[in-house]
């Protein structure tokens, strides 16, 4: 039998022509898609990569933004357990989560079933509800350092003066300060929510109340078995972006109480603030960066392992 001869030397050569076929191919369907990503990846690369990685390093080192940085190691690390104040500051961080996402969600909802319940006057009450999102932070903060004023002049103290009762510190005490910001970023906020929860009951099938209400199911049963139930992925969207906007929250305690009074304000990002663009830490404030991300996304998790399951409205 004889041998058979295999002409090597036209191989590689239409190995490259198969190869550069697939390519022209593949750019003629996807090469749009990847010129318009270019700059999002470029701003990503610049604006959202670097700075992570950055500040990473910062963490490391000693920078007072003015001259090199120094290499420390571990020591902003070791520093943040012996700091008392950033441990007060994520615990009031956690505080203030506590009284801002659970009332959110929960106004929200209340206030999505009222304009989904399609009575008369429910347009007017969805912009109302929905106009402290587009009105100025600043703005809505004024109006609430007025109103919780803690002297005779605040809007409340001036009614419980009226009632008899007697004036309360509100944003000057200690115990009440970080109630009255949870308050105020519920106020602004909840409007949004209420837009996500209705949003998810427009999209709710009918057939399904209709064969409830044959059944004889009532109002709550039908609520709390059909409508809270099937709403579950918005429920979980909605904690996420509640926890991580609470965890965040630096602008009210800005404005309105500088942290104060005695720390009682002082939220994570607040201290972070001050370590970083105040005190020129800015290692030791990359370090509470990193550790607020941490806590951000183990709360997450744990959203996502209980909440992010998929619902199916057969």
């Amino acid at each position: 039998m004889e041998p058979v001869h295999v002409n090597t030397a036209t191989q590689p050569l239409s190995y490259r022509h198969s190869r550069k076929q697939k390519v022209k191919r593949h750019w003629d369907k996807y090469g749009l898609i990847y010129i318009f990503l270019v700059p999002i990846l470029i701003h990503f690369s610049i604006f959202q990569l670097f700075p992570i990685l950055f500040s990473l390093v910062l963490t490391f080192t000693n920078w007072p933004v003015i001259g090199e940085p120094q290499f420390i190691g571990l020591k902003n690390w070791m520093a943040l357990f012996k700091d008392q104040l950033a441990l007060k500051a994520i615990w009031n961080t956690v505080l203030f989560s506590f009284y801002y996402i659970v009332p959110t969600m929960a106004l929200g909802l209340i206030l999505a079933l009222l304009i989904n319940s399609g009575k008369r006057g429910t347009g007017f009450f969805k912009g109302l509800f929905f106009l402290p999102v587009v009105t100025s932070f600043v703005v809505i903060s004024g109006i609430w350092a007025w109103i919780f004023k803690g002297t005779n002049e605040g809007f409340i103290n001036t009614l419980l003066t009226a009632l008899g009762m007697d004036p309360q510190l509100f944003l000057s005490g200690s115990k009440q300060a970080l109630i009255v910001l949870a308050g105020l970023s519920i106020f602004k906020v909840c409007g949004s929510t209420m837009i996500y929860y209705y949003a998810g009951l427009q999209s709710m099938p009918g057939e399904l109340y209709e064969a409830a209400k044959i059944d004889g199911a009532s109002s709550w049963k039908i609520f709390w078995k059909i409508t809270f139930p099937l709403l579950l992925p918005i429920h979980f969207y909605v904690a996420i972006i509640t926890t991580i906007g609470s965890f965040q929250i630096f602008d009210s305690a800005f404005i309105l109480t500088s942290g104060g009074p005695s720390q009682s304000t002082t939220t994570i990002v607040y201290y972070l603030y001050q370590e970083g663009f105040t005190s020129l830490r800015l290692g030791y404030a990359s370090v509470l960066a990193y550790v607020l991300f941490v806590i951000i996304l183990g709360i997450s998790l744990l959203q996502k392992k209980y909440m992010g399951k998929e619902i199916s409205y057969k």
